[in-house]
């Protein structure tokens, strides 16, 4: 097992035991307590628990070594993974802003809530804000989108746990529609992060690309010594890895080994700036007419 997966999947489980740890304890004191705002934090935390676990199942599969049906091996399975955890997010997130807008208009300030449960509130958000930069550290230091995808939903946890919070302390200073504001304010929030995990996965998915990014890479591909010209480049995600194609012109004079030699400068410099470590080089010959124009 690589580094890579390793790293990934240790996140998973940092999140899947923290979500267990606070669902148990919202649902414990959000119940003895008489906070709804609590309780029904500590379900939401239950759906992420699922969420963490399809991400692993996503990870563990993407390891797997290619085989007659995925020559590229099953690195996209963290990338549908991704979408398993927007899915859920989304989910969550318009739960959230439906309950807020119905509590809006009919308030239930009936009961109290211990002040407890707002302590018990806030550090459940400073608790998973932690999580949450551990995860998105990690995310970046491995290019994983599908940790990526689990820092996020930490994030939307910890904003939960907020407005959690600042609907207790609504109840508590006289003002119980505090609390559905916050909680349509922090599902408008979860709904706007998981649509940008799964616009971000979709677009992997069906082969689209980031043309800065690419336009970097041709850039460095031209810079490279015996370049003449590109005439072709195309790339693709592949779960965190990038697939890349491209043609580039040399001097028809050159030798095969002296061309051979470009292309491997070539891979060379993507794996060291980009690291890419699956690129197909083609090299053509740079024409040039009888005057010495480039064509």
């Amino acid at each position: 097992m690589d580094k890579h997966s390793v790293s990934a999947e240790k996140g998973a489980y940092i999140s899947i035991a923290a979500y267990i740890f606070l669902s148990a304890l919202k649902l414990s004191f959000g119940h003895f307590g008489e906070s709804k705002g609590l309780w029904a934090d500590g379900l939401n935390n239950t759906t992420d628990i699922i969420a963490s676990i399809a991400v692993l199942i996503g990870l563990k599969i993407s390891k797997r070594p290619p085989d007659d049906n995925h020559s590229y091996g099953h690195l996209r399975a963290e990338t549908i993974a991704s979408l398993v955890a927007a899915f859920i997010m989304i989910t969550v997130g318009l739960q959230v802003v439906y309950s807020a807008v119905e509590s809006f208009f009919q308030p239930d300030s009936t009961t109290v809530p211990n002040m407890l449960t707002a302590y018990v509130a806030l550090f459940s958000a400073l608790f998973m804000y932690g999580i949450y930069r551990y995860n998105l550290v990690l995310s970046k230091k491995i290019n994983s989108s599908s940790i990526y995808a689990v820092a996020q939903d930490n994030r939307s946890d910890a904003l939960v746990s907020v407005g959690a919070f600042i609907g207790i302390l609504g109840s508590k200073l006289g003002i119980p529609w505090l609390d559905a504001i916050a909680a349509a304010v922090v599902g408008i929030i979860i709904c706007k992060t998981a649509w940008g995990i799964f616009r971000d996965a979709s677009i992997s998915l069906t082969d689209g690309f980031d043309e800065q990014l690419l336009q970097k890479i041709g850039h460095t591909i031209i810079l490279t010594e015996g370049v003449k010209g590109m005439s072709e480049i195309k790339a693709r995600m592949h779960g965190s890895e990038i697939l890349l194609e491209t043609t580039v012109l040399v001097d028809p004079l050159l030798t095969v080994i002296q061309g051979h030699d470009i292309t491997v400068n070539i891979e060379e410099n993507l794996f060291k700036e980009f690291n890419i470590q699956h690129a197909i080089v083609h090299i053509e010959p740079f024409a040039i007419n009888r005057k010495g124009d480039r064509q």
